[in-house]
C-alpha cells in the first residue's frame, strides 16, 4: 500500500511563485517538487504515491488522476502582457496565444455571408477562390456552397505558421501563438525543426497540460487594441476541446468524396522555396480533372486558397491556380489582375520602389535602416514576379507532359535563371557620381586595400608580384601607372622577351589613379567591403570627371590614418593601359570583372580561354598577367585557370607522387570532400582530373606562401572557423565563405575536366554550353545544389547549400543603399 498524505491545503499557489513581468527566466513547475502542482485544495482529499506516478483522489472519490513525471519535469514558463493581468503559462515558454483574425481584417464583409473573411472569387469566371482564416463552422459554411454549386474542391492552407481551434459554444475558433512584443504579427520561424503540423500537435498538448494546472482553463486574448476585459478564460477540458489545422480541413474528407485537403506553407514575403513548387504540382499531377490527357475533358475544379486574413498568400495562391486552370493560355501579368482585387503583385512592387527612392535622410525604423527595409520589401516583391514568371515557363513546359520534371529539378537544370535572378539589385549602376565629394563615401588608396605581404613593392612598384614557376603567367596586386612600366619592362626584357601581353583585370569595382596612387570609393562603415559594380568603365569616367571637377580636399583612408588628399591628376585604368598601348604594341588589356571570393561564371571561364586562345594564336610565347584589388583570391583563380590552359597546349609537366601527410583535416586539405569525390567519381578519369588542378594549385601557390592563401585548403580552414564565432551572423558568413571556395574549388575540376573532353575539336562548344549539354545531363548541377559538408553536418539544414540561396548571397555584408533601383 502507499502512503496517505495529509489533506491539509496543499501550499505554494501559483502567486506565491511567481513576480512581476514576464517571467521567462522562472520555471513554474519544479522538477522536485510535486507540490508546485496547483491542486485546488478544497478537492484534494490524499496523494498516495507509488514506484509509478503520484496519484491524486478527490473528496467525492469521483476523480482520479496521475500526475506523470514527465509532466513534471517540463520546463514550462509564466508571464503577463502588463502588471495589471494575470499570469499565466507561455506556449513554448515565451508565446501568447491570440484569436487569429479580427473582425476589421474582413474588408469585404464575407464572414457572415461565405462564412470566411475576404472570400472572393478570381474574375473571367475561373473557379479559383481565395478567403481568409475561417472558423470550423465557417469552414463548413464554405463546403456547403461549394457543394451546392456542384464543384470538386481542392483546398490549400497556405500558412506556414501554427493554428489551433479552441472550444468555444457550439464552435471551434482559430487561435495563433505570438510574441509579447508585437501581437499582431504571427510567428514565422517555429518550424524550422519540425513541420507545423507538428508543430500543432505539440503546441495543442501544452495547452492541455496548462489547463490541467490552471482548473482547466487557459487564458486568450482577443482585443489585443484595447485589452478590454482581457485576457479571457477559456475552458480545456480534454485534448478535444482543441482542434489542430488539419483536423479541422481534412476531415470532411470522409464526407465528401469530392473533397481534398492540402497544407501548402508559403512564406509572408518573397517566393515560395522550390518544394513548395513541387508539392503544389504534386497535387496538379494526382488529380485526374486536371489532366490534359482525359478523353472526355472533366470540369475543372475548385481552388481554395486561404491564409490568415486571405490577402497576401492567398492571392499568391490565386494566382498559381489561374496560371493552372487556364491550361497556358494566360500570360503572368494577365493572372495578376484578374487576382488582384485585394492585392496586386506588380503595385507593391512599384509602391515599395516609389517608398524607397522618396527617403532623403535615412533614419531608424523597426531597428534597422529604412531605406534597407523598403529595399527588401522591394526585393523581396520582385522575386516573387521574377518567380510566377519562371513558374508559367515551367507549365508551358511541363504541364503537356504531365510534369514528367519537378519544379526544382526542372529549375536547377536552367541555372542560369539563378544567375540571373542574383542580379536583381543592381542599383549601384546609378549611384551618383559626386558621393565622394560629398564626403558620402570615402576613398581607400592601395595601401589600405593591398597590403605587401610578398615584399614586391620595392623591386616591382607593386604588391604581391608572383609568377608561376617555369611558366609566363604572373598575378599582383592593382598595380599604377608606374607599376605598369616596371611589370611590362620585366616582361620584356632579354631574360623573358615576351613580345605579347595579355592583361587582365579582375575588379569589378570602381578604380581610379589620383595623383600616383590608386584609390577605391568604400564605404566609411564597411572599408573592407568592396562594391561590386556590374560595369565600371563608364562609371570611373564619371567619377573621374566629378573628382576632377570639384577640386576639393577629399578623406582619403590609408595604411596607417585618415588623410585629406587634394586630386591633381586622376586617370581611369582605361586610360592608363591605352597610354602604354600606345608605346608597347604586344599589350592587350582586358576587363573581365569577377565576383570577389566566388567561382568564376561559366562565362567567365569562357572569356579567359577565348582570350588566351586568340592570344596565343598571335605569338605562342605570350606572357599573361591577370591582377585583382590585393592580388590574392581572384588573382590566384585566374592564374590556375591560366596554368591549366597552357598545360592543355603545350603538354602536361611530370608530377611527383602524392606526399603522404600527417597533420590534421590532411584528407580536406587535399580536398577530398565527400561532395568533390562525389564529382570525381561522376567526371571521365575524375582522380587525374583533380590531380591536375591540384597539382596547378599548388604551382601558383609555391610563390605566395607569405599569405598564407591556398584555393584549396582555405576550404577547411575557413569552415573550421565557424566553431570559433560567437553569433549566428559570424558563423553563417563563414559558412557562405566556406561553401564558395568549396564551390570554386569543383568550377575548377569541372573546367580542367572539359578542358579534356573538348580537346579534340579544340574547344569550339564553349564551357558554358558544355555545362548545359553534357554536365547537366550527367547531374553535376544537381550536386552543386545541394552543396555542402556532408562529413560534419546535413547540407539540407542550410539553405546556403542550394544554388538559389548561395548565388543571391554573396556576401553577409549589406551596403547602404545609394542608386536608384531599376
Amino acid at each position: 500500500m502507499g502512503t496517505t498524505a495529509s489533506a491539509a491545503p496543499l501550499p505554494v499557489p501559483l502567486e506565491g511563485v511567481h513576480g512581476n513581468g514576464m517571467a521567462d527566466s522562472k520555471q513554474s513547475l519544479s522538477v522536485s517538487s510535486f507540490q508546485t502542482v496547483n491542486i485546488h485544495s478544497s478537492k484534494a482529499k490524499s496523494i498516495i504515491t507509488n514506484k509509478v506516478a503520484p496519484v491524486v483522489i478527490t473528496y467525492n472519490c469521483r476523480q482520479e488522476f496521475q500526475i506523470h513525471d514527465d509532466l513534471l519535469r517540463t520546463n514550462y514558463k509564466v508571464g503577463r502582457i502588463s502588471d495589471t493581468m494575470p499570469e499565466h503559462y507561455l506556449v513554448q515558454g515565451s508565446y501568447f496565444m491570440v484569436q487569429d483574425v479580427y473582425s476589421k481584417a474582413d474588408v469585404v464583409n464575407t464572414t457572415a455571408s461565405h462564412g470566411a473573411p475576404n472570400f472572393r472569387q478570381v474574375k473571367e469566371d475561373f473557379p479559383v477562390f481565395g478567403m481568409g482564416q475561417p472558423s470550423l463552422n465557417g469552414f463548413r459554411q464554405v463546403l456547403q456552397r461549394m457543394q451546392s454549386q456542384g464543384h470538386e474542391v481542392i483546398f490549400f492552407c497556405v500558412r506556414e505558421e501554427p493554428v489551433v481551434f479552441l472550444h468555444l459554444e457550439d464552435n471551434f475558433v482559430p487561435y495563433t501563438p505570438r510574441r509579447k512584443e508585437n501581437l499582431h504579427e504571427n510567428l514565422h520561424d517555429l518550424g524550422r525543426d519540425q513541420s507545423v503540423d507538428s508543430l500543432e500537435l505539440i503546441i495543442r498538448k501544452e495547452l492541455h497540460d496548462f489547463a490541467k494546472l490552471g482548473e482547466n482553463v487557459f487564458y486568450v486574448y482577443n482585443d489585443i487594441e484595447h485589452f478590454k476585459d482581457e485576457p479571457q478564460k477559456v475552458a480545456i477540458l480534454c485534448e478535444e476541446d482543441i482542434q489542430v489545422t488539419e483536423e479541422v480541413f481534412k476531415r470532411p474528407v470522409f464526407t465528401m468524396p469530392s473533397y481534398s485537403y492540402h497544407r501548402l506553407p508559403l512564406p509572408t514575403e518573397g517566393a515560395p522555396l522550390e518544394q513548395n513548387f513541387d508539392a503544389f504540382v504534386k497535387v496538379l499531377k494526382e488529380n485526374p480533372s486536371l489532366s490534359l490527357l482525359q478523353d472526355p475533358p472533366r470540369p475543372l475544379p475548385a481552388l481554395i486558397f486561404s491564409c490568415q486574413v486571405g490577402v497576401g498568400r492567398t492571392n499568391l495562391g490565386m494566382i498559381l491556380g489561374t496560371l493552372v486552370l487556364s491550361q497556358m493560355c494566360l500570360q503572368v501579368d494577365h493572372a495578376i489582375a484578374i487576382c488582384s482585387d485585394m492585392h496586386d503583385i506588380k503595385e507593391a512592387i512599384y509602391e515599395n520602389k516609389k517608398k524607397l527612392e522618396g527617403i532623403g535622410e535615412d533614419y531608424q525604423f523597426q531597428g534597422g535602416s529604412t531605406k534597407d527595409y523598403f529595399l527588401h520589401k522591394t526585393m523581396k516583391s520582385l522575386e516573387l514576379y521574377f518567380y510566377l514568371i519562371v513558374f508559367n515557363a515551367y507549365l508551358h513546359e511541363q504541364y503537356p507532359l504531365a510534369f514528367a520534371c519537378s519544379f526544382s529539378r526542372w529549375l536547377c537544370a536552367n541555372a542560369w535563371i539563378y544567375r540571373l535572378l542574383a542580379r536583381m539589385n543592381i542599383s549601384e549602376l546609378r549611384a551618383p557620381a559626386d558621393l565622394v565629394t560629398k564626403g558620402t563615401r570615402v576613398l581607400v588608396s592601395d595601401e589600405y586595400l593591398s597590403p605587401d605581404v610578398l615584399s614586391t613593392v620595392k623591386e616591382m612598384k607593386v604588391a604581391n608580384f608572383r609568377r608561376v614557376p617555369k611558366m609566363p603567367i604572373y598575378g599582383m596586386a592593382q598595380p599604377t601607372s608606374e607599376a605598369i612600366t616596371s611589370v611590362l619592362s620585366y616582361l620584356s626584357d632579354e631574360k623573358r622577351r615576351h613580345g605579347r601581353v595579355l592583361w587582365v583585370n579582375l575588379q569589378e569595382e570602381l578604380v581610379l589613379e589620383g595623383n600616383g596612387e590608386i584609390f577605391c570609393p568604400r564605404e566609411p562603415t564597411c572599408l573592407d567591403q568592396h562594391i561590386p559594380v556590374p560595369a565600371s568603365e563608364a562609371l570611373e569616367s564619371a567619377l573621374r570627371d566629378e573628382v576632377l571637377r570639384a577640386q576639393k580636399w577629399l578623406e582619403v583612408t590609408g595604411e596607417q590614418e585618415k588623410q585629406m588628399k587634394m586630386m591633381k591628376s586622376c586617370r581611369t585604368l582605361q586610360e592608363i593601359f591605352n597610354q602604354h598601348k600606345s608605346s608597347i604594341q604586344g599589350l592587350e588589356y582586358r576587363r573581365a570583372p569577377l565576383i570577389d571570393c566566388c567561382s568564376p561564371h561559366e562565362q567567365d571561364f569562357d572569356r579567359f580561354l577565348d582570350a588566351m586562345k586568340s592570344t596565343l594564336a598571335e605569338d605562342s610565347t605570350s606572357a599573361f598577367v591577370f591582377n585583382c584589388s590585393n592580388g590574392k583570391g581572384r588573382s590566384t583563380t585566374a592564374m590556375v585557370i591560366a596554368t591549366l590552359t597552357l598545360w592543355h597546349f603545350n603538354g602536361f609537366p611530370e608530377f611527383a607522387d602524392d606526399e603522404i601527410v600527417s597533420v590534421p583535416d590532411a584528407k580536406y586539405t587535399k580536398g577530398e570532400f565527400e561532395v568533390v569525390m562525389q564529382l570525381v567519381r561522376l567526371l571521365p578519369d575524375g582522380h587525374r582530373v583533380k590531380r591536375e588542378v591540384d597539382m596547378a594549385l599548388d604551382s601558383v601557390s609555391e610563390t605566395m606562401t607569405p599569405m598564407h592563401y591556398h584555393l584549396r585548403e582555405i576550404i577547411i580552414c575557413t569552415y573550421r572557423q565557424i566553431k570559433t564565432v560567437k553569433c549566428e551572423a559570424d558563423g553563417q558568413r563563414l559558412l557562405l565563405r566556406s561553401l564558395q571556395y568549396l564551390e570554386r574549388y569543383m568550377y575548377l575540376i569541372l573546367f580542367n575536366s572539359y578542358l579534356h573532353l573538348e580537346k579534340k575539336e579544340s574547344w569550339q562548344r564553349p564551357f558554358s554550353v558544355w555545362m548545359q549539354q553534357v554536365a547537366l545531363r550527367a547531374g553535376v548541377y544537381e550536386i552543386l545544389n545541394r552543396l555542402g559538408f556532408s562529413e560534419f553536418e546535413n547540407p539540407q539544414d542550410s539553405p546556403l547549400s542550394t544554388l538559389r540561396h548561395r548565388w543571391q548571397r554573396q556576401t553577409y555584408v549589406s551596403l547602404p543603399f545609394r542608386g536608384d533601383f531599376f
